[in-house]
């Protein structure tokens, strides 16, 4: 049972960020497509937003590990 609830819990940890990064990326795409122009203001806030899910992701899963490691 255990198991079943560290892959669940890990599933959801990788699947969250999935959908936010290619949400950031579907939207910069369209914002980029619509004004070229505006490139300069947003590839620094898309990358920053990039990096902050992935921390997120990172800490998640640092995060399951802790709580479901072995205490060998």
């Amino acid at each position: 049972m255990q198991n079943f609830v560290i892959l669940f819990v890990m599933f959801l940890t990788i699947l969250g960020p999935l959908f936010v990064i290619t949400a950031i990326g579907f939207t910069s795409i369209n914002a980029l497509g619509r004004h070229p122009s505006a490139a300069p203001k947003i590839l620094p806030k898309m990358l920053l937003r990039l990096a902050f899910v992935e921390a997120a992701a990172i800490a998640g899963l640092v995060a399951l590990m802790k709580i479901f490691g072995s205490n060998q």
